[in-house]
């Protein structure tokens, strides 16, 4: 009978461990995503039932310009690109390149909530004027919170596969997916409710 070598043991062992213990990590986030569309799925239930409400209705409604938030969307998609092409390095091993990518993905995420504040200063409507301006501000901030959220995790992850033998590494790169599904349903709720808010 052949003996293993201590690497192939170690290796036998994790797969005995992952046979006897799966992973339910991505299950559960997956779930808690599932969770947060449905608040999601509430605002923008709120809103199209306001308009469908009041369309004749004086000031009630107003025309949104579409180069900022269209600005927005472009960054976004390129950025669930760049989030794509890190994990990708990083499974290969590729540490550096993977936080170059990490790192391109973090300042596009910035520069959108930069332009959204942006977006939110050249508005003809304040917070508190109406129901839509109220539900508009509300969508697009809880959204805008998420996108906050999600930077910090990716530069979070940076941080962590700074080294090869790192925290989130080749070897473990579940941080990084986790970043990734969150920052892919982000960009997606985004293109929702730019279709919802801006274009319809």
């Amino acid at each position: 009978m052949t003996s293993l070598s201590p690497q192939d043991q170690v290796q036998e062992q994790l797969e005995h461990h992952e046979a006897e213990h799966p992973d339910h990590r991505m299950f559960g986030l997956a779930t808690f995503l599932v969770a947060d569309a449905m608040t999601f799925a509430g605002f923008f239930a709120a809103y199209l039932t306001f308009k469908a409400v009041n369309p004749l209705l004086p000031g009630a409604i107003y025309e949104l310009e579409l180069p900022l938030p269209t600005l927005n969307t472009i960054l976004l998609l390129v950025s669930s690109a760049t989030f794509h092409r890190a994990g990708v390095n990083l499974r290969k091993g590729c540490n550096e390149r993977c936080r170059a990518w990490l790192l391109g993905t973090a300042v596009l995420g910035l520069a959108f909530l930069v332009s959204q504040m942006v977006e939110y200063f050249t508005l003809p409507f304040g917070l508190a004027d109406n129901l839509y301006a109220s539900t508009f501000y509300a969508l697009t901030g809880f959204h805008g919170l998420h996108v906050t959220l999600g930077a910090l995790m990716i530069l979070i992850v940076w941080w962590q596969c700074r080294t090869p033998s790192g925290r989130v590494s080749a070897s473990n790169h579940f941080p990084l997916e986790a970043a990734e599904l969150y920052w892919h349903f982000v960009d997606g709720i985004w293109v929702i409710l730019f279709v919802i808010l801006y274009l319809i």
